[in-house]
């Protein structure tokens, strides 16, 4: 894990075996908003910076639909692929970024799991279908999770507490303090539900909310107006 500067914007670029994933922050005012034209500026600028063909992302929907890319922005919040010089991205702001590297396959994803998404499995469907499509196995994945809102700031609803408690691939696992909840512990369960090795599922630990190191988004901790973060993959 490095930190990049590019045109005075700050990103965390983590450098795989065949594949670079990158996740951004909020430095220097970079925002990937893409319902903004400074975002789409953004958006097409990653061609520039890592020398990629294509970006893809999808209109977000806290849903747990996987969508194969297609060159085409449609609703969902996983995406897959296995096309070479295209990154694959979400754009979060105290939601969880997944990024999964098949390094036997030479096959990717993209999730945006907020806690609908986490509560719906979202991570471990995305696995299922890059196993029917492209013949992923657990042992070959590595998953990087990105910034996003930690235990320690994370505070829902006793409801959602227990809606999770009561889920049944969650029973019987300490994922709350209270009304704190952990998607990193959720997303860590599903992934090694799935036989992903332990080793090879990397958190960079870093929290939207109260990360004193890195300037992010995060919805939670703004009062108006607030950007997004864009975490990207990408086959070389």
């Amino acid at each position: 894990m490095e930190k990049v500067l590019i045109d005075n914007y700050e990103l965390i670029k983590v450098s795989l075996d065949g594949a670079v994933a990158v996740f951004s922050t909020g430095k220097s005012g970079l925002d990937f908003n893409k319902n903004t034209e400074e975002g789409q500026k953004n958006i097409k600028n990653i061609k520039k910076w890592f020398d990629v063909k294509e970006v893809g992302y999808m209109n977000q929907v806290h849903s747990d639909c996987v969508i194969t890319y297609d060159g085409e922005v449609k609703e969902g919040d996983a995406l897959i692929t296995n096309k070479e010089n295209t990154a694959l991205g979400v754009f979060t702001a105290d939601c969880v970024p997944i990024l999964l590297y098949d390094k036997k396959n030479k096959a990717i994803a993209a999730i945006h799991s907020g806690w609908r998404g986490t509560f719906s499995c979202i991570a471990l469907k995305t696995i299922e279908r890059m196993e029917k499509q492209y013949g992923t196995k657990a042992e070959d994945l590595v998953a990087y999770i990105g910034p996003h809102m930690h235990q320690c700031c994370y505070e829902v609803s006793v409801e959602i507490i227990n809606q999770f408690k009561n889920h049944d691939i969650y029973k019987g696992v300490e994922l709350s303090d209270g009304r704190m909840l952990s998607m990193t512990k959720c997303i860590f369960h599903q992934l090694r539900t799935k036989g992903l090795k332990e080793e090879n599922i990397k958190d960079l630990n870093i929290c939207t909310f109260c990360d004193k190191e890195y300037e992010l988004h995060s919805y939670r901790k703004s009062t108006n107006k607030y950007g997004r973060m864009f975490s990207f993959i990408f086959l070389k």
